[in-house]
């Protein structure tokens, strides 16, 4: 498992920001079933933050069913997840993702016109790019 970047001036809170993380190393395929993850005081401590919040977060992932915690054997990634279940994690951390987006454009006094259309052309120039790299 990679490092978890955390920011602590963000809007949203931490335990938030370590479930979207873990949810997107699996859906990248970073984490694979099996796949053991710190323990609690773990990841608290390289963190730096409250155990409770790292249980928390370790307690949402269990309840959505991406990982299981066994008393004395620790945390790891489950296995069976499904194309469905992949794609509904990689669909959510991109709604996720474009809502923050939006949000912090608005907040910079964009349109959601604007926004679009640098949208737009942003992935128009993506598209000419990898043509270019073809």
């Amino acid at each position: 498992m990679k490092v978890i970047p955390i920011d602590f001036r963000a809007g949203s809170p931490i335990y938030i920001q370590i479930v979207e993380q873990i949810r997107q190393q699996v859906a990248s395929g970073e984490l694979k079933p099996d796949d053991q993850l710190p323990t609690v005081r773990q990841l608290a401590s390289e963190l730096r933050v409250n155990f409770n919040t790292i249980a928390r977060a370790y307690r949402i992932l269990d309840e959505a069913g991406l990982i299981s915690t066994q008393q004395g054997r620790g945390t790891y990634i489950l296995e069976g997840a499904t194309p469905e279940v992949s794609r509904s994690i990689k669909v959510q951390s991109l709604q996720e993702m474009a809502s923050a987006f939006i949000v912090e454009a608005k907040q910079l006094g964009f349109s959601l016109e604007e926004i679009l259309q640098e949208i737009t052309k942003a992935n128009n120039e993506n598209v000419i790019a990898e043509e270019t790299n073809n």
